[in-house]
């Protein structure tokens, strides 16, 4: 690449950044307040949701079994594109699926009804995660410990990482590192698979349990919305039919998103933009409905952190890389585990070699 196209390239990158966090202050990556036990920060900023796919099927040379199939499957409703950019602000996240020993203690606690399962001996260990729970559960406990259900772009925009990964662990399927295919006819434990945890450290983001999103579903929804910064899916879910599971068989109705994937789905299904949907009301789809919850981050002010991270670019856009360096490494002292702060630490120690 030429030095002018380099030189042009800096550029747009530091005007794309400006323009996010100057016009968009409420994208803070970082802060002074501790994290909330077994959560992680999922940094603030823009991503690419979804992903740009062509699909040219012919339904009319299948057979009836086959038209049924694929009238469910992913390509059928082609929900995953177009790919777009999207704002949001920076939340907490759990690093882990609710276990059954936590959705205990809110039983417990609450004397709310217990979900499918709960007494199969296979699923019910204190470390493995909850099953067989619907979206008014999810929605019901995340309430009780002072969280909520993540929405569609949070839970995507901390699996993909700041490279908009395929998997959480890179853009290549690998089944050792999430339990997904049926390869253990069962859930594995909320930190098993730690090799396949997301950029952002959160575990089993693809495989184990499908999870529960605040999102309704609307195939079309990323091919209609204007709303580009925090969105949180659409008013309302369109009516859909079976996906041939249970309850679900025979509730035509509106539907809740659903993320990542089970040990009972194939490998289609656990990639980073995979989308899906169940009813609400369903607590039994594939054995494997379970969730995690997200807390929004409640200081948003113009913190220290960021404030470094944008001098440091705008040194770099100048090429004034010692002061650039100094910058970034304040950021870090104040966000030490921040992704984007440490690949603009890479960058930069590259151009002073």
């Amino acid at each position: 690449m030429s030095a002018l196209k380099k030189d042009k390239q800096a550029k747009n990158i530091i005007y794309l950044f400006l323009v996010c966090f100057l016009i968009f202050p409420g994208i803070a990556t970082s802060g002074d307040t501790p994290t909330p036990e077994n959560m992680v920060m999922v940094p603030g900023g823009a991503f690419l949701m979804g992903v740009d796919k062509e699909v040219n099927v012919n339904t009319e040379k299948m057979s009836k079994i086959k038209q049924l199939k694929y009238a469910v499957s992913r390509e059928a409703f082609h929900d995953e594109g177009p790919a777009h950019n999207v704002i949001i602000d920076a939340f907490y996240l759990d690093q882990y699926e609710v276990s059954n020993k936590h959705y205990g203690e809110f039983l417990k606690a609450t004397g709310h009804p217990a979900p499918a399962y709960w007494d199969d001996h296979r699923r019910n260990k204190p470390k493995q995660p909850v099953s067989g729970v619907n979206w008014n559960d999810a929605n019901a406990y995340c309430s009780w410990a002072n969280k909520r259900l993540p929405t569609e772009a949070e839970w995507e925009k901390a699996a993909r990482g700041p490279d908009s990964f395929k998997y959480p662990w890179g853009n290549d399927i690998d089944s050792s590192k999430a339990n997904f295919g049926r390869k253990q006819e069962l859930t594995a434990n909320v930190d098993a698979y730690p090799q396949g945890k997301s950029p952002y450290g959160v575990y089993n983001m693809s495989g184990n349990v499908f999870e529960w999103v605040a999102d309704w579903y609307d195939p079309n929804y990323y091919k209609t919305t204007k709303i580009t910064v925090n969105p949180a899916g659409p008013q309302e879910g369109v009516f859909l039919s079976a996906t041939g599971t249970y309850i679900d068989r025979i509730a035509v109705g509106k539907k809740r998103v659903i993320r990542g994937g089970s040990w009972y789905a194939p490998a289609e299904s656990v990639s980073t933009t995979h989308r899906f949907w169940n009813d609400p009301m369903n607590n039994s789809y594939g054995v494997g409905l379970g969730f995690r919850c997200a807390r929004s981050v409640e200081n948003d002010s113009l913190l220290q952190a960021r404030t470094f991270y944008m001098d440091a670019l705008i040194n770099m856009g100048a090429e004034k890389y010692p002061q650039a360096i100094k910058s970034i490494e304040k950021a870090l002292r104040n966000d030490a585990t921040n992704q984007e702060y440490l690949k603009l630490k890479g960058i930069l120690g590259k151009q002073v070699q």
